[in-house]
């Protein structure tokens, strides 16, 4: 009897350790619900996400603007794509393509920054300026 037992104790603790953990991830996904031009919307998807389809929703070398300084959009976004993010969407405006929020800036810290979109007749974004709202 005390054979069956201890097999059975084994066999117990053999199936308690190939169960998973369904324990909830602590990263909450932001609401992008607000966001209405579905251009902007999907391309902010994939900037969360930090995926590289983030540049196929522009057109191949899209004007940029930063703080209202140009910069070039491939060089800019290949230090900050899958490092940088916005943390909440607080304001759309201009048809969707006008967002702002608070945005975590890698090094630079987390400060509220807007997003402008402008948009072709083809649906791609040619040109982008972001910067920090209180320098509007």
């Amino acid at each position: 009897m005390k054979k069956i037992i201890g097999i059975l104790v084994i066999l117990l603790n053999l199936v308690a350790c190939g169960q998973s953990s369904s324990t909830k991830s602590n990263k909450k996904e932001m609401d992008l619900s607000a966001i209405t031009n579905s251009n902007v919307k999907a391309a902010i998807e994939a900037l969360q996400n930090g995926d590289e389809s983030w540049y196929s929703y522009f057109t191949e070398n899209p004007e940029m603007k930063d703080d209202g300084n140009d910069k070039d959009f491939h060089d800019f976004f290949k230090g900050a794509l899958g490092k940088e993010k916005f943390l909440s969407i607080d304001k759309v405006e201009n048809n969707g393509k006008n967002i702002i929020g608070d945005f975590k800036a890698g090094m630079w810290g987390t400060f509220e920054v807007y997003f402008n979109f402008y948009e072709n007749e083809n649906g791609k974004f040619y040109r982008l300026d972001i910067g920090q709202t209180s320098k509007l």
